[in-house]
């Protein structure tokens, strides 16, 4: 046979036989959008709401829309406030501008409250949750401080700073940071002994060891109390704003009460709740990223 024809004819060597065994890699399946799960996830977290804001609708009518009634039924909150509801972002002038831009107002004085308080507050608490005597020095003072009602500091902070916004943003400020330094220091004072021994083997100093040992290992125990906080930011900046005058949500539902117009009122204030509501869910959404689902014990 001609050695062309032969080379058509060889046949494949045979691997020598090991102990090794030929592993098949899982083949990726595509994601398939899923309707049908979608839409029964959003029926079980929307549905029981609204089922439960239309009975309290439904209620709040029957009650208020009988002769006599003090206070105004959603029908007529509906018909003497929709443009409240409607526009909520126009201007007209000074006072005369929709609940939306009052809302914006409110929301800047509590940024920077909040975001002093935020701040001030983890950087006091790892002080508290590091340091024995700064704990015994300053935990009994501070849990003094933190019953005090946020309008009794308005009247001092009025007088320090001659000025209704800077004192309004002290009131957020002394109101939120109680939360922080607590659930701070309680964080700190959490972390691990085997942690502090791989500092200490690591050498790092106090700069590297706040930042890599001590912010991570908190970080729960931190978020806890930020959520609190905006929380009772978002409370004290409605009854600040109600005593200082501007521009704010909180003093529009004073303004309300002074012209009677109830229905104004009722409003406004499911524009706190939702904004609340929203605040809340904002910084649980950040600490669930940065703490990736982790939970204060």
């Amino acid at each position: 046979m001609p050695a062309l024809a032969r080379t058509e004819h060889i046949t494949p060597a045979v691997l020598p036989k090991t102990g090794a065994s030929v592993v098949t890699l899982p083949t990726r399946t595509p994601s398939t959008f899923k309707p049908k799960q979608i839409t029964a996830a959003i029926a079980r977290n929307v549905v029981p709401p609204l089922v439960v804001l239309a009975v309290i609708l439904v209620i709040w009518q029957v009650l208020c829309s009988e002769a006599g009634a003090t206070l105004p039924s959603p029908s007529q909150v509906w018909q003497e406030s929709y443009d409240l509801i409607a526009y909520p972002f126009f201007n007209y002038g000074s006072q005369d501008i929709g609940l939306g831009w009052r809302v914006l107002i409110s929301l800047q004085r509590v940024a920077y409250g909040f975001g002093l308080a935020a701040v001030t507050g983890v950087l006091i608490g790892a002080l508290i949750g590091q340091s024995v005597w700064a704990m015994r020095g300053l935990d009994p003072i501070f849990q003094i401080l933190r019953t005090v009602p946020p309008l009794a500091w308005l009247p001092l902070s009025l007088a320090a700073f001659q000025d209704s916004n800077p004192s309004a943003i002290f009131v957020i400020f002394i109101t939120s940071i109680w939360p922080v330094i607590i659930n701070t220091a309680v964080g700190v004072r959490n972390i691990p002994q085997d942690y502090r021994n791989v500092a200490k083997v690591l050498c790092l100093n106090q700069f590297e060891f706040f930042f890599k040992i001590m912010l991570p290992s908190a970080a729960p125990y931190i978020f806890t109390g930020l959520r609190i906080g905006i929380g009772l930011s978002w409370l004290a900046i409605v009854a600040a704003e109600m005593l200082t005058g501007g521009v704010g949500i909180g003093f529009f539902i004073w303004d309300a009460w002074n012209s009677s117009r109830l229905p104004d009122i009722i409003v406004a204030l499911a524009y706190i709740g939702v904004v609340g509501f929203i605040l809340d869910k904002l910084v649980s959404a950040v600490g669930s990223v940065i703490t990736r689902g982790a939970s204060a014990n």
